[in-house]
């Protein structure tokens, strides 16, 4: 009887261990799941419909990006001084007001204008006292009543007179003083000082009392009618550019706010660090571009067929562009895409084979990642 129960003891535990291979054995391994796969329903698909289509052609123009500054030509930017130097008696001048050609801007004193405005008119006074006795020398000469060397000598301090006024009034229109309206009763100890542009104040290096010398520049005066964008282009680049090309500019402030115009002159010097400039006018000139301001353009510079997708179908997630393909009905995978340029609308695919002949989404690509996302969490 004992051993017998042995036996039916053995027997089941042979039971159970027969029982749990077979069962290890059924068990068959899960599936790799691909993380990178998501699966709409039928009730997702109709909230969030899904549109696909294929790469197509597109014609895209490769854009150069660049960066300068505002800038104008030599001629068009003055720098005021007054050549014999003095006090600033007054100014109203602030940086940018508008200016206009022949306006008084500030006035200088200086009691040496007093003292040559005097060597002036003592030097044309003597001027005819000279021409008189020359002319009375010379009418005895003719009746030999009195020689040549003394003709001459008369002659020759005329002429010394006549180049001593000459060059004193070259001084006096220097300090804007008209020589030919000057007489004894109006002797000024103060000269105006004039804009010779229309145009707005720069700089402003003075003020109200000041001595100036005649190296200081008291203002800076800017004509705006030239003024023109200065791009700082690499010479790899050099052979994309061509005058006539159009530009599109912005500044970080406003990058919004566009500027358009064309180039107008490439320099062909270039520098040490490889850059050389291009000059760019504006097609209207806009009151808020002043010189020195930093500006970034762009310059189309060749347009090509390219194979090209809606940038409704890209998709940005961790720094790193994505589309969604089709894998088989309502099943869709998220891809890693190339980018090129972009233009109306449509994105240039670099890396286009990858993509022969497949259905990309471009409608409710997001809504895709958002699903793909939310399911990993949740797994």
């Amino acid at each position: 009887m004992k051993r017998k129960l042995i036996y039916i003891v053995l027997g089941l535990f042979m039971f159970v261990q027969c029982t749990k291979e077979k069962d290890k054995t059924e068990q068959k391994p899960e599936p790799h799941k691909d993380e990178n796969v998501v699966t709409l329903t039928d009730a997702q698909l109709k909230n969030a419909p899904i549109e696909t289509t294929t790469l197509s052609l597109q014609n895209i123009s490769s854009v150069l990006k660049l960066n300068g500054m505002i800038d104008v030509p030599p001629q068009n930017l003055v720098s005021v001084s007054i050549p014999l130097g003095g006090y600033l008696k007054s100014s109203s001048l602030l940086p940018g007001m508008p200016v206009t050609k022949g306006q008084v801007i500030a006035v200088i004193e200086n009691p040496q204008f007093i003292q040559l405005q005097q060597d002036y008119l003592m030097a044309k006074s003597k001027l005819h006292f000279a021409e008189l006795d020359y002319q009375r020398q010379k009418t005895l000469n003719q009746s030999q009543a009195s020689s040549d060397k003394v003709m001459q000598q008369a002659q020759s301090e005329m002429n010394s007179q006549r180049i001593l006024m000459s060059s004193l009034a070259e001084q006096l229109r220097l300090i804007n003083i008209n020589p030919n309206s000057l007489k004894s009763g109006n002797i000024t100890k103060s000269v105006p000082v004039y804009s010779s542009i229309n145009g707005f104040v720069s700089k402003v290096n003075v003020n109200i009392g000041k001595y100036v010398n005649p190296s200081d520049v008291l203002f800076e005066l800017i004509n705006p009618s030239d003024i023109h964008l200065n791009l700082k282009v690499y010479e790899k680049d050099l052979e994309s550019l061509k005058k006539g090309q159009r530009f599109v500019a912005y500044t970080n402030a406003e990058p919004n706010k566009k500027y358009y115009g064309e180039v107008f002159l490439i320099s062909k010097d270039v520098n040490s660090g490889g850059l050389t400039e291009v000059h760019c006018h504006f097609d209207k000139y806009d009151h808020s571009l002043v010189p020195g301001m930093y500006m970034n353009a762009e310059i189309d510079i060749q347009s090509s067929f390219s194979n090209a997708v809606s940038e409704e179908g890209i998709v940005n997630f961790e720094g790193k562009d994505f589309v969604f393909v089709e894998e088989k009905k309502q099943t869709y995978k998220l891809t890693p895409v190339t980018l090129g340029e972009t233009e109306n609308g449509f994105v240039q695919i670099l890396n286009f084979n990858d993509f022969n002949n497949k259905k990309i989404v471009t409608k409710n690509a997001y809504t895709l990642l958002m699903k793909l996302k939310n399911t990993e969490e949740e797994d």
